[in-house]
């Protein structure tokens, strides 16, 4: 395994506790700066907010340089936003800090996603960009429950220094790790980037991606609702549940970063299929806390083990220009992750109960099963046309 996939993974560790563990310490934050619950959710929404703008509109800015350059100076922005939310003395500036370290979000993950992929044979490029996830999942697993124990301990401000910390040994390791041919090789200018676009194989991999992965976080959303609410659980068991679902995410993200090498139309019909099944089996049995708890981890197995697969197609179909492109993905993955929020908060509100969201994640995974097999037919009825036309040129006349 190359070096520079380590120190990728290690920025991906670092930005998915930020986006994460602030969860975990809202009650400390907000009574820290005396702002009622909805003023302290902005901390999390602005966040997601951010991710979506920064992830388009610094990976194209980020076009202009050298992809090993950008890495950096997104890890310097990460740094600065952690930074700012440790020291922040009002509510206004911790809000400034989460939407600066925001803002290298998507644009590492789009950028690095090129980069994994460059620093190992094509046979295994989605091996590639699943180890830099494996920092994400570790996040979910060990470092929100870890981070959380820290801020209750030390102070919500000692977790923000910790991920500063994470930050700046995240920055060396690519500054030192990361190979400047291997990461720069193939880069393009914004003009060639934006004919990515042009591309109806890569809007159809962003609206799989929107619906595909906005179906399971939409469920997730709303999971300690249905596991106190429908599963009987108690809230003080939720966080070890969260852990064990954590696991699945990781699980996932190995398995699907290998199957998707193979073939990554078979491995995302194949995986959406049975996230649509476990979404409807865990709405089925949620009433029931033994079956609940193995659905909550096969729904983070096989919602994740999309994600390599999701990333990797983008980039098949994007290869001459693949950057903005890898950006725009990790934009529509938080997109998917709003309107799936957005959808399950409608199905509560509207008296349906705690399992509603699962319905609706499971029809937005079916949406997003159906949009993959329309792409994928349309792309072997293209290969075959290209091979037609091939044959009829080297006919003799």
């Amino acid at each position: 395994m190359p070096a520079g996939l380590i120190a990728l993974a290690l920025g991906g560790f670092g930005i998915g506790l930020t986006e994460f563990v602030i969860a975990g310490l809202l009650p400390e934050v907000a009574a820290d700066f005396r702002v009622d619950e909805a003023a302290a959710g902005w901390l999390i929404s602005g966040y997601a907010l951010a991710v979506a703008v920064g992830a388009i509109a610094l990976t194209a800015a980020a076009t202009r340089i050298p992809r090993k350059a950008a890495l950096l100076g997104l890890m310097v922005l990460f740094i600065v936003g952690n930074l700012l939310s440790a020291l922040a003395p009002t509510y206004a500036v911790m809000l400034g800090g989460r939407v600066v370290a925001a803002l290298c979000h998507g644009a590492f993950f789009g950028i690095g996603s090129v980069v994994a992929a460059g620093l190992v044979g094509p046979e295994k490029r989605a091996r590639a960009i699943a180890i830099m996830f494996t920092g994400l999942t570790a996040a979910n697993v060990l470092g929100v429950p870890l981070g959380t124990l820290l801020g209750q301990a030390a102070g919500w401000r000692s977790t923000f220094w910790a991920i500063t910390g994470i930050g700046v040994i995240a920055l060396i390791g690519v500054a030192v790790l990361v190979p400047r041919e291997a990461a720069d090789s193939g880069a393009t200018s914004l003009r060639r980037e934006l004919s990515a676009f042009r591309s109806g194989q890569v809007w159809l991999s962003l609206v799989a991606t929107v619906l595909g992965f906005g179906g399971m976080f939409g469920a997730f959303t709303y999971i300690a609702y249905t596991l106190t609410g429908v599963s009987g659980f108690a809230a003080g068991a939720v966080p070890w549940l969260l852990i064990l679902f954590g696991l699945g995410l990781f699980a996932g993200n190995w398995v699907g970063g290998r199957l998707a090498d193979r073939s990554i139309d078979r491995t995302l019909l194949v995986l959406l299929a049975v996230l649509a099944v476990v979404l409807v089996g865990f709405a089925l049995v949620a009433g029931m806390p033994a079956p609940a708890v193995i659905a909550l981890v096969l729904m983070g197995a096989a919602g994740f083990a999309t994600v390599p697969a999701l990333q990797l197609r983008v980039l098949t179909y994007a290869d001459h220009a693949p950057t903005l492109a890898s950006g725009a993905n990790i934009a529509a993955f938080n997109v998917g992750n709003a309107i799936g929020a957005w959808l399950g908060g409608v199905t509560i509100a509207a008296g349906l109960g705690y399992t509603s969201p699962l319905w609706v994640g499971a029809a937005m995974t079916v949406g997003a099963l159906v949009v993959v097999a329309v792409a994928a037919s349309a792309a072997r009825a293209a290969s075959r046309r290209s091979r037609t036309d091939v044959s009829e040129e080297i006919l003799p006349v």
